[in-house]
């Protein structure tokens, strides 16, 4: 898993996790329907946005879900995700950015990539995904040649780039594909008074994602000799910070534009979910659980506060399907910091990073950290997203 909005399930609620969970799910499933089971490799946090900001201006939610069968990830249970157009698109969006990562990664030559025979065969799955995105992207009515476009012009744009080159100048291309990504989810849900603010939401968004990313691979790009953008062009981490916070704020007033059916979700996420990348990335404080309901081992907190205990299930697994069961939680980390079901038992347990302590909602939750609620923002007055600001 990649990306940069990872919530903490403490402050989305068991509600809105739910449909965060759908949309993951639906993500995931739509690259394996379309394009195999490899595909789903590129599932990531951000791609299903694009899922959830279709769904949450389409007039009928309940047509785009359906119930999909047992997964290890959900202690083979089934699950209701997300599908239809939203789930495509993001599905055609996430393999075309994922063959940009992957050549990003060759070039640089991280790890294995820098051996020429690993190279090419990355390249050729990259070539791939460009075209089943491609593909994906038509049935849905989006050309994703804005995206390929975007892809071939970074390289040129960091090549040209030097001391003193604007940071926003090598942003900009990451800035245009995901403008046009957000913009294609007005469409599909047939609100195309939207696509406007949903465009500038999107290109700011594209301008964060950027950002963080620098800052996050900073250190080790210097180690390895990497080409990164903050260093190549000079910008000081003040000033990224300064037009990441930016960024955050450009986004919730684009938002506000935007005509929704059911924003609880997006806006959770797209307004009180970014501040906290944010914090992650630039390392001050945000949250004491550090990442979302599923990270990876070796991240501190994860999933939030145990559950109240559930009464054991009657309907035991045998020892061969137990065991299946849980080299699946393994292999996908939920074991360490997720809330996974018991292989055997069925009995909902927390993974070993759980356990931290909540320590109320100024030091946990901080739900309105990103409002000023009361002053002028006022971004909460209307939310149904679950934000107390009684707190």
């Amino acid at each position: 898993m990649f990306g940069m909005v990872r919530p903490c399930r403490h402050r989305l609620g068991e509600k809105l996790t739910a449909q965060w969970m759908a949309h993951l799910c639906g993500l995931c499933l739509a690259l394996r329907g379309d394009h195999g089971q490899l595909a789903r490799i590129v599932t990531n946090y951000d791609g299903l946005l694009i899922s959830v900001l279709t769904e949450a201006q389409a007039e009928r939610g309940d047509g785009g879900r359906r119930t999909a069968g047992p997964c290890p990830l959900r202690g083979m249970r089934t699950a209701s995700v997300a599908h239809g157009e939203g789930a495509r698109l993001a599905a055609a969006v996430s393999l075309v950015l994922a063959s940009a990562k992957v050549r990003d990664h060759v070039t640089d030559g991280d790890g294995l990539l820098a051996r020429r025979p690993v190279a090419l065969a990355a390249r050729r799955v990259a070539a791939s995904w460009d075209r089943a995105g491609a593909r994906t992207g038509s049935d849905v009515g989006f050309d994703t040649a804005v995206l390929l476009d975007a892809v071939a012009r970074q390289t040129g744009v960091e090549t040209l780039a030097g001391p003193g080159t604007a940071i926003l100048t090598v942003t900009e291309p990451t800035e245009t594909a995901t403008a046009a990504a957000f913009a294609h989810t007005a469409v599909l849900a047939g609100r195309p008074h939207n696509a406007g603010p949903l465009a500038e939401a999107g290109r700011l968004f594209g301008r964060l994602a950027h950002l963080l990313d620098a800052v996050e691979d900073r250190d080790a790009d210097a180690a390895s000799g990497a080409w990164n953008p903050l260093t190549a062009t000079g910008t000081p981490l003040e000033e990224a910070r300064r037009l990441a916070d930016d960024a955050v704020h450009g986004i919730r007033l684009a938002l506000r534009e935007v005509e929704f059916r059911d924003g609880g979700l997006a806006h959770r996420l797209l307004v009180h979910e970014l501040p906290n990348s944010v914090h992650r990335a630039f390392g001050t404080v945000s949250c004491a659980h550090g990442t979302g309901p599923y990270a990876p081992p070796g991240t501190p907190g994860g999933p939030g506060a145990p559950l109240p205990p559930e009464p054991p299930r009657r309907d035991r697994r045998g020892a061969l399907a137990g065991c299946a069961v849980w080299l699946g939680l393994a292999c996908t980390c939920q074991l360490c910091c997720g809330t996974y079901e018991d292989p055997w038992s069925g009995e909902r347990k927390e993974g070993t990073c759980a356990n931290c302590d909540c320590g109320g909602c100024g030091d946990c939750c901080q739900c309105c950290q990103c409002c000023n609620c009361g002053g002028e923002d006022g971004c909460c007055d209307g939310c149904d997203c679950g934000c107390d600001c009684g707190c």
